[in-house]
């Protein structure tokens, strides 16, 4: 769930940012009683993510402004298509047009890049996963637009999970050290993700009984052949058991790929291009007065 009304003071704050002293076009030309209507129309099919934030935008402009209709979020539109109808100060539309716009625009891209990920899995074994690769002070907002396109949230926060990451293991002198120092400060309970590259630090990965494995930056045959010694290491499990630990693919991973590395059997998929990379959406908003 969305809640929207926590990220007024970053709406405050853009609307602040392109407003400067003032409208001074909007000011200048538009009466403050008159009343529009405004539509915003894709040129390209998408995904759709961030009508609440487009519409919190422009009420914080004029919160009389309303919703006539709206596509729902999550839902796919083609182009030509109407994501949303508005009523209310024409000022406050044209004012807050762009801001609102930029804001509905990105999310919708990260929403159907999401979605373009997803939708080259067969089925829902395999999760994607965003990352923390977030544009500054609009991570919850991005984490949501990937929701709505189907995928999942890693971590949100540092506080979040143990995540042992490449640099971490050279300050601790290698992957057993890494780990061996993350259960003795955490205690026995916390699940621990550590990121390996090469086949050796894998094998030390699970020698630890690490929860969460990261191959990071592993090509599809390292990648399976990574994932012969998890099956290995699940085979030779006491009394049938089936033990192994989740594992997620991560690094410079495209569309292309995920159905190959999902068919190696698995679990996640992280891809930080959702949120860092996702092309803005083309939209269009027109008015007119009511």
């Amino acid at each position: 769930m969305l809640h929207i009304a926590r990220f007024d003071r970053l709406f405050d704050e853009a609307l602040a940012e392109d407003l400067g002293i003032g409208d001074v076009t909007t000011d200048g030309l538009v009466s403050p009683f008159l009343r529009g209507r405004a539509r915003v129309t894709s040129r390209e099919p998408l995904t759709v993510a961030g009508v609440p934030v487009f519409l919190r935008v422009l009420q914080r402009l004029d919160a009389a402004i309303a919703v006539l209709d709206n596509a729902p979020e999550s839902s796919r539109l083609l182009a030509g298509e109407t994501l949303v109808r508005l009523e209310g100060s024409m000022a406050a539309l044209l004012t807050g047009e762009r801001v609102a716009l930029n804001f509905l625009q990105h999310l919708c891209g990260v929403a159907t890049l999401t979605r373009k990920y997803v939708e080259a899995l067969p089925d829902a074994r395999t999760k994607i996963l965003d990352t923390r690769k977030t544009t500054p002070g609009l991570r919850a907002l991005e984490r949501y637009a990937v929701r709505c396109g189907g995928g999942f949230n890693h971590r949100a926060r540092l506080d979040g999970g143990m995540l042992i990451k490449d640099n971490h293991v050279a300050a601790c002198g290698g992957v057993r050290e890494a780990v061996a120092l993350a259960r003795e400060s955490q205690g026995p309970s916390l699940r621990i993700e550590i990121e390996v590259s090469t086949l050796e630090q894998l094998e030390d990965a699970l020698a630890c009984d690490a929860e969460v494995v990261m191959l990071d930056n592993m090509g599809i045959e390292l990648a399976r052949d990574a994932m012969k010694m998890v099956a290995d290491v699940r085979s030779r499990q006491p009394d049938g058991e089936t033990r192994r630990p989740f594992i997620e693919v991560s690094g410079n991973v495209d569309p292309a790929d995920v159905l190959r590395f999902a068919r190696l059997g698995v679990d996640f998929i992280s891809v930080g291009a959702l949120t860092h990379s996702a092309p803005a959406i083309d939209l269009s908003m027109t008015v007119e007065p009511c």
